[in-house]
């Protein structure tokens, strides 16, 4: 990538580029930063281009490839329009047409750490999170609520069983969505690891739970392979004094409803992202180590 960064998002546009948008990393003068910046990676090239910037500087923010093509990202945290940190309700549009980000509709709660998913429908389901539980600010977050392209609106769905931020969220081939993994303190704790998952079924707005992963882990990944399983990689588990970084992944099977062990990645490596290719292998970007901001990628077929 032109710049090393964590806690970032990667979305595979219709004409097979990834786009990189957010996070954590370093600016133009070598500083430690959050980003508002985004790149293009080309599948044919091997090469990063960067493209145009968010309107604000976001991380742990989600992005969502909609039906049109253009990306919608959502949340994180960032400054609001008042100039205080947080979680953000924003949203914003990127058009890969243009290069350029617009504003849409706010959220009906502000939250970062949360999940985005693109259902059949072509809503976007936004699930979980860092937010405010009614309690605190920053508190963890049971809700969910779907965005419509069509209207641009926000509005509320089923709550989950459990709420859980830096979890995995994707969308099965029969539509319904498996949320996997996360943790469950508010704030700054390290908090507990969870193994758990849970199904969000679209055509009745409610959660089930289903089968827990062989790992509790956080700021991992999770991709859709052609065959319909759901690879699960890298992220954390807090080891009692900090949050030891893996390299270990799982399979989900929608058929049996089981989790299986399979390939460990070539790093370990938490707050990266995953990007299934046209060709079907997943390429995996950044992250942190244990060691650093990592700017290296690698493929997993």
């Amino acid at each position: 990538m032109t710049i090393g960064r964590f806690y970032h998002t990667a979305s595979v546009l219709a004409n097979g580029k990834v786009l990189v948008a957010g996070g954590n990393g370093y600016d133009a003068n070598g500083y430690r930063s959050y980003l508002s910046s985004s790149e293009l990676y080309d599948p044919e090239t091997g090469i990063w281009t960067k493209t145009g910037n968010m309107s604000a500087i976001r991380y742990d923010h989600t992005a969502s490839v909609l039906a049109n093509g253009k990306v919608l990202v959502a949340g994180g945290h960032g400054y609001d329009g008042y100039g205080s940190w947080g979680p953000l309700y924003s949203s914003e549009l990127y058009d890969p047409a243009t290069g350029i980000w617009t504003k849409t509709g706010n959220m009906t709660v502000g939250r970062s750490c949360h999940t985005a998913s693109v259902l059949v429908n072509g809503k976007i389901l936004v699930a979980s999170g860092d937010g405010y539980d009614g309690y605190y600010y920053w508190g963890l977050l049971n809700s969910s609520e779907l965005y419509d392209p069509a209207t641009g609106i926000w509005t509320k769905t089923g709550n989950m069983n459990i709420e859980r931020r830096y979890h995995t969220a994707s969308v099965l081939t029969d539509g319904k969505v498996l949320v996997a993994g996360g943790y469950r303190t508010g704030g700054y704790s390290y908090g507990e690891n969870l193994n758990s998952t849970e199904l969000y079924d679209p055509t009745t707005g409610n959660w089930t739970k289903a089968a827990n992963m062989n790992i509790g882990r956080r700021y991992h990944t999770a991709s859709v392979l052609a065959d319909g399983k759901v690879l699960v990689a890298g992220g954390c588990i807090y080891n009692g004094y900090s949050c030891e970084d893996l390299n270990s992944a799982e399979l989900y099977d929608p058929s049996t409803g089981l989790w299986i062990q399979t390939a460990n990645m070539a790093v370990r490596r938490e707050g990266h992202t995953a990007s299934v290719l046209p060709s079907g292998k997943v390429l995996v970007t950044g992250g942190y180590t244990g060691s650093g901001i990592s700017s290296s990628a690698e493929l997993y077929q």
